[in-house]
């Protein structure tokens, strides 16, 4: 009995199969979702312990490969590539080289339990690829908003920075100025120590002078008594 892993995979490699058969639109964008499904489903059916038998992992991985090539034919800008690349990637047409071989087609109805209709089972599979995808834009979104509000921050940290940066820049030409008119000051207040100074001199100079010639005065007028 198929595991639950290989009968979603089965489901969505022929919704695929379907898809890629149809004539699409440039808009349509869930073929590429369901291949890229397809080939993690695959990875997880390889190292599943109820993995099927490696012949069928072959054809699975061969329908897969071929799916994938398809879309990158789909790609090409130049008419003459995608032919080019049609020829290598199918020799039969389309539908032909998207069936089963008898041998892993018989296998596979042993193999495959589907519980569900088709209609409901892709109807199912485009639900959660479509939640997936809802979830990439979210997170694509989510990411964008996280980048500009770093940058804001950014920038607003610059800004303070800058800030920061002015005052401190004025700060240190205030100080200067207030250390030149220190200093200014300083000299100043030296000058006029050194005037006071002098005038002390001089005041002291004339006193003693003014002594002496007094001693010498009162020692003429009044001589000693014997």
């Amino acid at each position: 009995m198929a595991s639950r892993l290989e009968i979603n995979f089965v489901r969505l490699l022929s919704r695929c199969e379907t898809m890629a058969s149809e004539k699409r639109g440039e808009a349509e964008w869930r073929l590429e979702k369901y291949v890229a499904a397809l080939v993690d489903m695959l990875v997880a059916l390889r190292k599943s312990p109820s993995k099927p038998t490696q012949e069928i992992l072959t054809e699975y991985t061969r329908k897969v490969d071929f799916l994938k090539g398809l879309l990158e034919a789909e790609k090409l800008a130049s008419p003459t590539e995608k032919a080019l690349a049609n020829q290598f990637l199918a020799p039969a047409d389309v539908g032909q080289s998207l069936m089963f071989s008898p041998t892993a087609d018989g296998d596979l109805r042993n193999r495959r339990v589907l519980p569900l209709d088709e209609r409901q089972s892709a109807a199912e599979l485009d639900a959660v690829l479509q939640h997936h995808h809802n979830l990439q834009e979210k997170l694509a979104e989510d990411m964008l908003n996280l980048a500009r509000n770093l940058k804001n921050n950014t920038l607003a940290a610059q800004n303070i920075i800058k800030q920061d940066n002015q005052t401190l820049s004025q700060s240190m030409r205030q100080a200067d100025l207030n250390f030149e008119k220190l200093k200014t000051e300083s000299e100043r207040l030296e000058q006029h120590a050194k005037k006071s100074v002098n005038w002390l001199l001089w005041l002291m100079l004339i006193l003693v002078s003014f002594t002496f010639i007094s001693m010498i005065l009162f020692i003429r007028i009044f001589p000693r008594l014997r």
